[in-house]
């Protein structure tokens, strides 16, 4: 039998842009050093995502030494922005909760804005003291997470999406598949896994790294966006609605938070500490 491998691991240096493929990355006690460190608000400092532009998949950000992005969109200018001065502090709404967030140069603004026809704000997270607490449901005392939505890292693994593939292929909407994984933004992509297994990890290893698989991810509607083209579809959430619905949430992939800190490779062993009772795989 195959054993399981880290396939692949992602960061998205900006919240809801595209991810960057690492072949080795760190990880930080609040998710993978420099994912989603950088986010977009609007002119009520609330978080834009997908759900409100979708054409921010077609935006690519590329991590810079220091911490700095160069920004690049299909055949537009790029443009190089640094780490922002922290005086120039705003609490922003993310989601149900806040952030103390660094709002980044007006070039980033009006470079962003010229791409999505909306007013936003780009804003860096500067500080750990910014970072937000964990839910404390899953999360233990100290427990903290950048800007991804709820937890440091999300997981899933390819098996499951072929599985997810195969009835996608059996329903109304045939022709929108077979998905890529991009549609799930994950950090983590597992290989050599049977369809599912992650359902039933409570505790695993990456390498030398400890993570708690502390949740299945609840899907919303950024999964219906094609990222290459920024049209969305009815799939996945029309089949993960008929054979992944756990009360009101659709559920591919699964929430992780790290025990300690070390770096993670492609290839690297994905070892089981502890399973959940009554749960396959």
């Amino acid at each position: 039998m195959v054993s399981p491998v880290l396939g692949a691991a992602y960061v998205h240096p900006v919240k809801s842009l595209a991810a960057c493929a690492a072949d080795a990355v760190a990880v930080e006690p609040w998710g993978l050093d420099g994912d989603r460190r950088w986010m977009l608000i609007d002119s009520e400092n609330r978080v834009v995502t997908q759900r409100q532009q979708p054409g921010m998949a077609l935006l690519s950000a590329e991590p810079l030494p220091g911490g700095g992005l160069a920004l690049s969109a299909p055949g537009g200018p790029a443009l190089v922005v640094e780490v922002p001065d922290p005086a120039g502090t705003v609490v922003a709404g993310l989601h149900r909760s806040e952030v103390t967030v660094v709002v980044a140069a007006e070039a980033a603004h009006a470079w962003f804005g010229a791409r999505l026809g909306a007013e936003v704000r780009l804003v860096h997270l500067d500080a750990p003291s910014h970072r937000r607490p964990v839910d404390p449901a899953f999360g233990r005392p100290g427990e903290t997470v950048s800007l991804a939505d709820a937890y440091p890292l999300l997981l899933t693994t390819r098996a499951s999406l072929d599985a997810l593939n195969s009835l996608v292929a059996q329903g109304d909407h045939p022709d929108e598949g077979p998905l890529p994984m991009d549609r799930f933004r994950p950090n983590v992509v597992v290989e050599g896994t049977a369809p599912w297994a992650e359902d039933g990890w409570r505790r695993i290893a990456i390498g030398e790294v400890v993570f708690r698989v502390v949740k299945p991810c609840g899907r919303c509607v950024i999964t219906t966006t094609d990222q290459r083209t920024g049209e969305r579809g009815k799939e996945p959430l029309r089949t993960l609605a008929r054979h992944r619905k756990d009360g009101k949430y659709l559920l591919f992939g699964q929430h992780m938070i790290p025990e300690g800190t070390g770096v993670i490779r492609a290839g690297d062993p994905v070892r089981v500490l502890d399973r959940r009772t009554g749960v396959p795989g």
